[in-house]
């Protein structure tokens, strides 16, 4: 295979993993997934190692349950490697639902969210894990539960200074 159709196969790959994901479809989300994955939601530790583990956390914490009606996923870039992915996501939500992943134990605030989100790695075409980055700080500030004051966190600020690099900076 050319390294441009590996790509484009895990580009694919990638857009049918996240559409599962997102449309509750755990069959297809699992089907995308190789035979040992692993899943890490970095911040706090969320996720599992190994099919079951991975299968049980999508199915009682993620897939079909985390999105928001008000959801919106804005593709900021996306830099394809041989065996990796890394997209850069600025996902847009009302904290309207429990969200175990990323706010573990912590009641909806109805506050709006808007957080940049980054890395997906394939090997034998498909997806054998997934190390999922955001600013947990930012997330805090705004759902409430974190005061910025004196500290060098933002709120939404933060995910549109990647959408919009000549906003100013405000810790230096």
């Amino acid at each position: 295979m050319t390294t441009a159709s590996t790509q484009q196969m895990m580009e694919d790959l990638f857009a049918t993993h996240m559409d599962a994901e997102m449309t509750g479809d755990l069959e297809t989300t699992m089907a995308t997934m190789g035979p040992d994955p692993h899943l890490n939601h970095v911040p706090v530790m969320a996720g599992g190692s190994g099919r079951d583990a991975v299968r049980t956390f999508y199915a009682e914490h993620l897939v079909g349950k985390f999105f928001p009606p008000d959801i919106e996923v804005v593709n900021v870039s996306r830099t394809v490697g041989h065996d990796q992915i890394v997209e850069e996501l600025i996902v847009r939500f009302t904290h309207t639902t429990e969200i175990d992943w990323m706010l573990p134990g912590v009641a909806p605030t109805d506050r709006p969210v808007e957080i940049g989100l980054v890395v997906v790695k394939v090997d034998d075409g498909l997806v054998t894990h997934e190390h999922i980055y955001w600013d947990q700080a930012s997330v805090l500030v705004q759902v409430g539960l974190l005061d910025p004051t004196g500290l060098p966190v933002c709120g939404p600020e933060s995910a549109r200074k990647i959408l919009d690099p000549t906003l100013e900076s405000v810790h230096i």
